[in-house]
């Protein structure tokens, strides 16, 4: 199994005025390409910090992340940014879809931004949406969709330009409990047909069970590396 990204003992540290803040102590883990990963812990514990990390968005105070064989801190900016771009599809707790086009063109816009083939591109943005239940709501506005929709436009903007690693960012804090027990599972639909790996920060255990494997993270320690024996990719176990 190919490990797509690596930690080996990774260490970060923030500067505060005059005092360092530890947010990761030494951590030590592998993801495997392909996987659904959850990162589970308390407020502090340095789940932001990871998916920082594993997002190329920031760099280790010591040890070293391997993301594709490629060490992150050797990468220039521009690099690092390549490779981040190509690589790496975010979902947040906010949308951030366009306030003044439509579902369809929110989701399109990140081929037509890559100059992808207009016909090629306006398939699998109507491919995407159909994914995630929303084939027939393709012409409507941000604002004539609710909270669980619009995080359903998101997630389809996010797969739709194929990126090989989906980082999603605790994405259904925003919503009911209902509502985000139907992101998850549109979540775990995607995982399956598009075969992509999945990294999901979450602070709901009830949530992270959707996951294949959990990380569970404390005062910037992993405290515990575990399979989720109820979820295989596809099926139940």
């Amino acid at each position: 199994m190919e490990a797509i990204i690596s930690f080996k003992d990774v260490s970060k540290t923030y500067q505060m005025g005059e005092v360092e803040v530890p947010a990761l102590r030494g951590i030590n883990v592998e993801i495997i390409k392909g996987d659904f990963v959850a990162i589970i812990g308390a407020s502090g514990s340095g789940k932001s910090t990871m998916m920082n990390l594993i997002g190329c968005l920031d760099i280790p105070t010591k040890g070293k992340i391997l993301l594709k064989s490629q060490d992150i801190a050797k990468l220039s900016e521009s690099n690092l940014a390549t490779l981040r771009g190509k690589t790496i599809g975010f979902v947040f707790q906010q949308y951030n879809l366009i306030q003044t086009m439509t579902a369809f063109e929110n989701v399109i816009l990140p081929l037509e931004l890559q100059e992808v083939n207009d016909i090629f591109a306006k398939e699998r943005a109507k491919k995407m949406l159909e994914l995630v239940g929303l084939g027939d709501k393709m012409n409507y506005l941000p604002t004539q969709l609710s909270g669980g929709q619009q995080q359903r436009v998101s997630i389809a903007r996010c797969f739709v330009a194929n990126p090989e690693i989906i980082l999603a960012d605790e994405i259904t804090g925003a919503l009911d409990s209902v509502t985000g027990k139907e992101i998850m599972g549109i979540l775990k639909k995607l995982w399956v047909e598009e075969g992509k790996t999945i990294i999901m920060v979450t602070h709901d255990l009830n949530l992270a069970k959707y996951a294949h494997r959990s990380i569970e993270l404390k005062d910037g320690n992993i405290i515990r590396v575990g399979n989720n024996k109820k979820i295989r990719r596809g099926v139940a176990a």
